[in-house]
């Protein structure tokens, strides 16, 4: 039997479609079903290396975790990553094809429609339910005959709809009668109901509101999800960025500085750290911001030469230069790498194109390459020792090579790919990475999820312990943390489950009339 097909779509952008899907995919799983998501355009610079090599965005990394599977490409064939306001590069099936301009870009979809549907229908013959994520608003009328996230991917899996809405930002009503209103007859036939999420106060004090939403659009309303102030799995960028933007320094913490790069990608290196209890991490915007931090870190980049071009144009580098000459720590991951050395050039327009003098911190120069490096790696450190061994799991999405001079390396790496074609069998190169000059406080990787490991994390914050003459704290404090973490999917999944009604849903999917047990199986 054909896979059946849950779509959920949203009223607009940022409205919690991503978690809300990664929840049912959670809740499917435990009721016993083969369960697997799916996206088929995906616009964002967090991304995720898959095992064979390759790249999909965070989000459907997230959801594939919550289907407790290994991430794969078919579950977000078309990637987006905004290079400008006006460009972006397009990764399908998890390589790049190339880059464009939106007009040229949505030329295209009739070709890219078919690498999506190729997609799904491998997905399809493998699972029971597909959950489909939809991309911004359901009702985006300007692109309708060229959409390739929402209706015409609910109409080719003849999938039955969620549609959720965002009543935090106001306007609630307003979202879901006019998003129907928009929709035609036969696609408002595939809504099961409506999602309110990220609700806040008394509940009951929108009783009157359900009966409005269900008397006016004929629809039920299937729950009102709270907002749930302290999850931490990945969400939206601006969820996570604005949370830790708010996070006041504290002189009894150790203070951690990210710079809020307008192409700023992979935000989720950092989200083990801000979760440890000795750390207060926020991101700044202006030189001013940085008052009291201990260590900064310039973050990855989809435009690095923009990127860095606009932090020395708002006196980023003499911050950064008075910070290290203070004693101050600081660390560049990808593209923050490639700003913190002497040269930085794009000859080939690989992003933007130029050349430009970097931050002359580290000894290295970087060339922009038009071929992408995209790995999952195992590394050991070779500058941070304290705890012993440390191994490292992280994985590598960047563009360029960086060649390094006199400044020792950070990693000693190797990267792994195995590829689906069995008569290739797997790859393992052993490289040194990153630069770490002689003082040992700048220092420069190409690792995304460099500190998701509690091993190094809290080797690398006793160190900065220790420089402030503290005690250090104990192995267990970031083990913690990442415990936490793994149980999150399950604490938004019993969330989900208390707060809506899943009936409609389970029914659809093939589970019969009863709704499982919400409890963690």
């Amino acid at each position: 039997m054909k896979a059946r097909a849950i779509a959920v779509l949203g009223t607009g952008s940022d409205v919690g479609k991503s978690i809300i899907a990664a929840g049912l995919c959670r809740l499917l799983v435990r009721a016993g079903m083969r369960v697997a998501p799916f996206k088929a355009q995906n616009m964002s610079n967090n991304s995720y290396v898959t095992r064979d090599g390759k790249e999909i965005g965070r989000a459907q990394a997230l959801q594939a975790q919550a289907c407790r599977l290994d991430p794969h490409t078919d579950m977000n064939p078309i990637l987006l990553k905004p290079e400008s306001d006006r460009r972006a590069q397009i990764v399908v099936q998890g390589t790049v094809w190339g880059k464009s301009d939106a007009r040229e870009y949505w030329a295209t979809t009739t070709v890219l429609a078919e690498r999506v549907k190729d997609s799904y229908e491998r997905l399809v013959q493998e699972f029971d339910v597909i959950v489909i994520e939809g991309a911004g608003s359901a009702a985006e009328m300007n692109l309708r005959d060229r959409d390739l996230a929402n209706w015409a991917m609910v109409d080719h899996a003849d999938a039955r709809v969620v549609l959720v809405a965002d009543i935090d930002r106001g306007g609630v009503f307003a979202q879901v009668v006019g998003t129907l209103d928009l929709i035609t007859v036969e696609e408002r036939a595939r809504v099961i109901g409506v999602i309110v999420n990220k609700f806040r106060g008394d509940r009951t004090l929108f009783d009157d509101g359900i009966r409005f939403l269900e008397t006016r659009t004929g629809l039920p309303v299937l729950g009102v999800v709270p907002m749930l102030q302290d999850l931490s799995i990945d969400q939206e960028d601006s969820v996570a960025v604005e949370r830790a933007r708010q996070m006041p320094f504290d002189p009894t913490h150790i203070n951690i500085a990210v710079v809020l790069l307008r192409r700023m990608s992979n935000f989720t290196d950092f989200k083990h750290v801000a979760l440890e209890e000795d750390v207060r991490l926020r991101y700044v915007e202006r030189p001013e911001d940085f008052a009291g931090a201990d260590v900064v870190i310039i973050p990855g980049s989809k435009n690095t030469l923009e990127d860095l071009c606009a932090l020395r144009q708002a006196g980023f580098q003499e911050i950064v230069h008075r910070h290290v000459g203070s004693g101050g720590e600081l660390i560049g991951i990808c593209g923050g790498f490639q700003m913190l050395g002497r040269r930085f050039s794009d000859p080939e327009a690989v992003e933007s194109g130029g050349e430009a003098e970097g931050f002359g911190l580290l000894d290295v120069s970087t060339v922009m390459m038009p071929i992408k490096t995209t790995s999952l790696i195992e590394a050991q450190p070779l500058h941070i020792l304290e705890g012993g061994l440390l191994p490292i799991q992280g994985y590598y999405i960047h563009m360029g090579v960086t060649y390094r001079g006199n400044d020792g390396p950070c990693f000693r790496v190797s990267c792994s790919r195995d590829y689906s074609d069995p008569t290739r069998g797997s790859l393992t190169e052993v490289l040194l990475d990153g630069a770490v000059n002689g003082t040992g406080l700048v220092w420069g990787t190409y690792i995304h999820g460099v500190f998701d490991q509690p091993g190094f994390r809290r080797a690398w914050l006793n160190r900065i312990r220790r420089r402030k003459g503290w005690e250090i704290l104990d192995l267990d404090v970031s083990e913690s943390v990442s415990r936490r973490l793994d149980g999150e999917l399950d604490r938004w999944a019993d969330h989900v489950a208390t707060h809506l009604d899943l009936q409609p849903l389970f029914r659809w999917a093939g589970y019969g009339n009863a709704v499982p047990d919400a409890r963690m199986q």
